[in-house]
Protein backbone atom coordinates (compact mmCIF):
# COMPACT_ATOMS: atom_id res chain seq x y z
CA UNK A 1 0.00 0.00 0.00
CA UNK A 2 1.71 3.14 -1.06
CA UNK A 3 1.88 5.51 2.34
CA UNK A 4 2.38 9.31 1.93
CA UNK A 5 3.55 10.92 5.11
CA UNK A 6 2.40 14.94 5.37
CA UNK A 7 4.45 16.43 7.68
CA UNK A 8 3.58 19.49 9.49
CA UNK A 9 5.76 21.59 12.32
CA UNK A 10 6.89 24.88 11.80
CA UNK A 11 9.70 24.64 14.40
CA UNK A 12 10.81 20.80 13.57
CA UNK A 13 14.69 22.13 14.39
CA UNK A 14 12.81 22.45 18.27
CA UNK A 15 10.68 19.03 18.28
CA UNK A 16 12.33 16.42 19.48
CA UNK A 17 9.13 13.60 18.71
CA UNK A 18 8.95 14.64 15.24
CA UNK A 19 12.14 14.99 14.41
CA UNK A 20 12.76 11.64 15.45
CA UNK A 21 9.72 10.11 14.38
CA UNK A 22 10.42 11.93 10.62
CA UNK A 23 14.70 11.01 11.10
CA UNK A 24 12.97 7.47 11.52
CA UNK A 25 11.09 7.19 8.14
CA UNK A 26 13.31 9.45 6.12
CA UNK A 27 14.92 7.08 2.97
CA UNK A 28 12.60 4.28 3.38
CA UNK A 29 11.09 3.60 0.10
CA UNK A 30 7.51 2.52 1.50
CA UNK A 31 6.68 5.86 2.54
CA UNK A 32 6.88 9.64 0.48
CA UNK A 33 7.50 11.59 2.87
CA UNK A 34 5.93 15.13 2.22
CA UNK A 35 7.11 18.14 5.01
CA UNK A 36 4.92 20.97 4.02
CA UNK A 37 7.14 23.73 5.76
CA UNK A 38 9.83 22.43 3.95
CA UNK A 39 7.60 22.06 0.83
CA UNK A 40 5.91 25.68 0.99
CA UNK A 41 8.15 27.83 3.07
CA UNK A 42 5.82 30.80 1.95
CA UNK A 43 2.81 29.39 2.27
CA UNK A 44 2.04 29.16 -1.12
CA UNK A 45 0.76 25.78 -1.79
CA UNK A 46 0.42 23.81 -4.98
CA UNK A 47 -3.19 22.62 -5.15
CA UNK A 48 -2.61 20.54 -7.80
CA UNK A 49 0.45 18.96 -7.13
CA UNK A 50 -1.20 18.03 -3.52
CA UNK A 51 -3.94 16.53 -4.86
CA UNK A 52 -2.27 14.40 -7.23
CA UNK A 53 -0.15 13.49 -4.32
CA UNK A 54 -3.34 12.24 -2.52
CA UNK A 55 -4.81 10.52 -6.26
CA UNK A 56 -1.35 8.14 -6.29
CA UNK A 57 -1.40 6.74 -2.55
CA UNK A 58 -4.09 4.60 -0.73
CA UNK A 59 -2.77 5.65 2.93
CA UNK A 60 -2.07 9.35 4.11
CA UNK A 61 -0.89 9.97 7.25
CA UNK A 62 -0.09 13.45 9.10
CA UNK A 63 2.30 13.89 11.32
CA UNK A 64 2.07 17.39 13.49
CA UNK A 65 1.93 18.50 16.91
CA UNK A 66 -1.16 19.29 18.93
CA UNK A 67 -1.11 23.17 18.17
CA UNK A 68 -3.27 25.03 20.28
CA UNK A 69 -6.15 22.19 20.34
CA UNK A 70 -5.63 21.69 16.26
CA UNK A 71 -3.93 21.47 13.50
CA UNK A 72 -0.46 23.54 12.83
CA UNK A 73 -1.71 26.14 10.83
CA UNK A 74 -0.47 25.47 7.16
CA UNK A 75 -1.63 22.08 7.86
CA UNK A 76 -5.10 23.75 8.52
CA UNK A 77 -4.53 26.01 5.59
CA UNK A 78 -3.87 22.96 3.11
CA UNK A 79 -6.75 21.20 3.99
CA UNK A 80 -8.69 24.45 3.44
CA UNK A 81 -6.97 24.70 -0.12
CA UNK A 82 -6.41 20.96 -1.34
CA UNK A 83 -9.87 19.27 -0.21
CA UNK A 84 -11.99 22.00 -1.95
CA UNK A 85 -15.17 21.75 -2.89
CA UNK A 86 -16.37 19.55 -6.34
CA UNK A 87 -12.76 17.72 -6.04
CA UNK A 88 -13.24 16.38 -1.93
CA UNK A 89 -16.46 16.76 -1.67
CA UNK A 90 -20.18 17.76 -2.67
CA UNK A 91 -20.15 16.61 -6.32
CA UNK A 92 -17.05 14.42 -6.71
CA UNK A 93 -15.25 12.57 -3.91
CA UNK A 94 -12.03 11.94 -5.08
CA UNK A 95 -10.64 10.70 -2.01
CA UNK A 96 -13.35 8.15 -1.44
CA UNK A 97 -12.25 4.92 0.14
CA UNK A 98 -9.08 5.97 1.33
CA UNK A 99 -7.57 5.91 4.48
CA UNK A 100 -6.95 8.91 6.51
CA UNK A 101 -4.59 9.07 10.05
CA UNK A 102 -3.36 11.35 12.22
CA UNK A 103 0.10 10.79 14.10
CA UNK A 104 -0.29 13.91 16.77
CA UNK A 105 1.98 14.33 19.30
CA UNK A 106 1.89 16.57 22.56
CA UNK A 107 4.56 18.01 24.90
CA UNK A 108 2.49 16.21 27.58
CA UNK A 109 1.72 13.41 29.00
CA UNK A 110 -2.08 11.19 28.32
CA UNK A 111 -3.35 11.93 32.08
CA UNK A 112 -3.19 15.43 31.19
CA UNK A 113 -5.78 14.87 28.14
CA UNK A 114 -8.88 13.28 30.68
CA UNK A 115 -11.81 15.31 32.09
CA UNK A 116 -10.16 15.69 35.35
CA UNK A 117 -6.35 16.55 33.91
CA UNK A 118 -4.79 19.97 32.54
CA UNK A 119 -7.17 19.62 29.40
CA UNK A 120 -10.32 18.33 30.41
CA UNK A 121 -10.81 16.62 27.36
CA UNK A 122 -9.29 14.05 25.76
CA UNK A 123 -7.48 14.00 22.58
CA UNK A 124 -9.40 11.91 20.70
CA UNK A 125 -12.35 14.79 21.67
CA UNK A 126 -9.71 17.74 20.58
CA UNK A 127 -8.70 16.37 16.84
CA UNK A 128 -12.78 15.16 16.33
CA UNK A 129 -12.63 17.69 13.46
CA UNK A 130 -10.45 15.42 11.49
CA UNK A 131 -13.38 12.42 12.14
CA UNK A 132 -15.85 14.01 11.06
CA UNK A 133 -13.66 15.86 7.71
CA UNK A 134 -12.92 12.19 6.87
CA UNK A 135 -16.29 11.25 7.09
CA UNK A 136 -17.24 14.43 5.30
CA UNK A 137 -14.86 13.53 2.34
CA UNK A 138 -15.63 9.95 2.69
CA UNK A 139 -12.33 8.48 3.62
CA UNK A 140 -11.55 6.22 6.06
CA UNK A 141 -10.58 7.62 9.27
CA UNK A 142 -7.75 5.30 11.07
CA UNK A 143 -6.90 5.41 14.54
CA UNK A 144 -4.73 8.42 15.97
CA UNK A 145 -0.99 7.38 15.82
CA UNK A 146 0.01 9.74 19.54
CA UNK A 147 3.36 10.26 21.31
CA UNK A 148 3.58 12.36 24.45
CA UNK A 149 7.31 13.84 25.20
CA UNK A 150 6.25 13.54 28.85
CA UNK A 151 6.37 9.54 28.53
CA UNK A 152 10.02 9.99 26.71
CA UNK A 153 12.63 9.40 29.09
CA UNK A 154 15.66 6.89 28.05
CA UNK A 155 16.54 6.57 24.62
CA UNK A 156 14.63 2.93 24.39
CA UNK A 157 11.52 5.37 25.26
CA UNK A 158 12.22 6.60 21.85
CA UNK A 159 13.63 3.53 19.95
CA UNK A 160 10.13 1.96 21.53
CA UNK A 161 8.15 5.25 19.52
CA UNK A 162 9.93 4.78 16.55
CA UNK A 163 9.26 1.25 15.95
CA UNK A 164 5.47 1.74 16.88
CA UNK A 165 5.32 4.46 14.73
CA UNK A 166 6.64 2.53 11.95
CA UNK A 167 4.16 -0.42 12.84
CA UNK A 168 1.18 2.21 12.56
CA UNK A 169 2.37 3.64 9.10
CA UNK A 170 2.63 -0.11 7.60
CA UNK A 171 -1.05 -0.53 8.93
CA UNK A 172 0.67 -3.47 11.64
CA UNK A 173 0.24 -1.24 14.81
CA UNK A 174 -1.63 -2.83 17.53
CA UNK A 175 -3.17 -0.16 19.89
CA UNK A 176 -3.69 -2.40 22.71
CA UNK A 177 -0.34 -3.68 23.12
CA UNK A 178 0.92 -3.68 26.94
CA UNK A 179 3.18 -1.17 27.86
Amino acid sequence: MKTLVIITHSEMSESKINSFLKDKIMGDTNFTVHDLYEQYPDERINKKAEQQLLIVHERIIFQFPNYWYSYPPLLKKWFDIVLERGWAFRGKHALAGKEFGIAVSSGFTPNDYRFDGLHRHTLDQVMSPFTAMCNFIQTKSLPMFTSFEGELIAEADYEKLGNDYMDYLRGTYSFHRDS
